[in-house]
């Protein structure tokens, strides 16, 4: 059986990019049918079929030449899933009642606290608890996709930075030996961000406010002004406590157990994935089946949107093996030796790849440009040039999530909730032209300010 750091030199047909093809065709088939086959593309399962069609082949290759990367990737799979619908469905079986009108600084506050909420119960705990209730609250604004796309650039992802709860990438990291309270130190990067973003989205929405009609504002079709601000589904909360409990006792306790090497990781990074699965699993089954149907007629709860990632995320796991092997291999040869090569690389790659693997790849890259042996990333973390290549690191994988739907798990839940609720989001390029225009500058200042020096 070969192994991950061999396959390209012993296989000739790898090394010329052919099984780096399907992933490129998925994210093709993501980017252009919904343009050119939207009714093909609006069934689930139809885009299993497109999923299977070029996730399988490379997973069959791999079950043949290297069943180790396979099962990790499974494992990953599952813990990444488990994860994401567990927090999907504790959040839909909380309500939050309230006469809500989506003005400027109604909205800016919705984001303001989901910024703050990101780092406790995670970008994805943070965007199914909140965009449901921002929806509701712009219902009767006809101008509102930039709401939904700042929500993702901000709530989504670029928030979630001060804490290894707040995304997977940084979490892997904290599993890796970087401390608990290491990631607080990005608060300069997290604080540049959220100021840039917030400001640019109230200028934003206060030109649109002012741009609607007064006969559309007062059409009627506004929140009932005599609904009382409370939560409905309270005990969720509990849920999402015990989810982050799950994390931080996975973390702590079960992934530092001794044991024998299995599918070549730690025993306890293979035991902390599967105890997050059925966990994971247990607290949705138990949050599903003691939460009110009222509460989840009210929130318009359906299983389609966190259908549509679980199809779509395992293709992009199975067809992405290649190219994240490839990225291990042959990463040495990006002649990467600075912050900013650091920051843009994973950020780039963390755009259509998974950012939790794409941080780990260049954490270990980063180590090897320091010839650091130790295991783990707690003498990156200490190193003085190290932790700068590790905060440049963090802040790519997840900042740049957010510059398309794919680059963070929950982008494309809250896409799939808003077109649920009939806001028609913009295509896969479309919101990468939102993505280009406002990210790619903030993130040359976030550059030049914090990565040049």
């Amino acid at each position: 059986m070969h192994n991950s750091h061999n396959i390209f030199f012993d296989m000739s047909v790898f090394m010329s990019g052919v099984f780096v093809a399907p992933f490129c065709l998925l994210l093709l088939s993501i980017a252009v049918l919904p343009l050119v086959a939207s009714h093909f593309w609006e069934k689930n399962r139809n885009k299993a079929v497109i999923a299977f069609s070029l996730g399988f082949p490379v997973a069959l290759f791999f079950l043949y030449y290297d069943r180790d990367v396979l099962i990790r990737t499974f494992l990953e799979y599952g813990a990444f899933i488990g994860l994401l619908g567990a927090l999907f469905i504790i959040s839909g079986g909380i309500y939050i009642r309230g006469s809500f009108k989506g003005t400027p600084l109604v909205n800016t506050a919705f984001l303001g606290v989901g910024a703050i909420l990101a780092n406790i119960i995670g970008t994805t705990g943070a965007s199914m608890l909140l965009i449901r209730p921002l929806i509701r609250a712009n219902h009767h604004r006809h101008h509102k996709v930039h709401t939904i796309i700042f929500f993702i650039f901000i709530v989504s992802n670029c928030a979630g930075i001060l804490t290894p709860l707040g995304d997977p990438p940084l979490y892997l990291g904290f599993l890796k030996g970087v401390s608990f309270g290491w990631t607080a130190r990005l608060f300069p990067q997290f604080l540049t961000v959220m100021i840039f973003l917030l400001s640019l989205y109230y200028f934003v929405d206060s030109y649109c406010f002012r741009k609607e009609t007064v006969g559309h504002k007062t059409s009627g079709d506004e929140p009932v002004l005599s609904e009382h601000f409370g939560v409905e589904g309270r005990r969720n909360f509990i849920f999402l406590v015990l989810i982050a409990g799950v994390s931080l006792f996975s973390g702590y306790v079960l992934y530092h157990l001794p044991g024998p090497v299995l599918f070549g990781e730690p025993f306890g990074s293979v035991l902390s994935q599967v105890f997050q699965v059925f966990s994971f699993i247990v607290l949705a089954v138990m949050s599903y089946k003691v939460t009110s149907k009222k509460v989840h007629e009210k929130n318009h709860f359906s299983f389609a949107p966190i259908s549509e990632v679980a199809i779509l995320f395992a293709g992009i796991f199975a067809a992405m093996i290649p190219a994240l092997v490839l990225l291990e291999t042959r990463g040495e040869t990006l002649g990467v030796g600075s912050a900013w090569q650091f920051f843009w690389l994973t950020g780039a790659l963390s755009s259509f790849l998974d950012n939790a693997p794409t941080y780990l790849t260049f954490t270990s890259l980063a180590k090897g440009v320091l010839n650091l042996t130790s295991d783990g990333l707690k003498e990156l973390m200490t190193h003085p040039v190290g932790m700068k290549y590790l905060a440049a690191i963090s802040c790519g994988a997840v900042f740049m999530g957010a510059n398309t739907y794919i680059g963070n798990g929950p982008n494309f839940m809250v896409k799939a909730i808003s077109e649920h609720a009939k806001i028609k989001m913009p295509s896969f390029f479309g919101y990468m032209m939102w993505s280009v225009g406002i990210l790619i500058p903030l993130f040359l200042l976030v550059t030049a300010v914090f990565f040049l020096r």
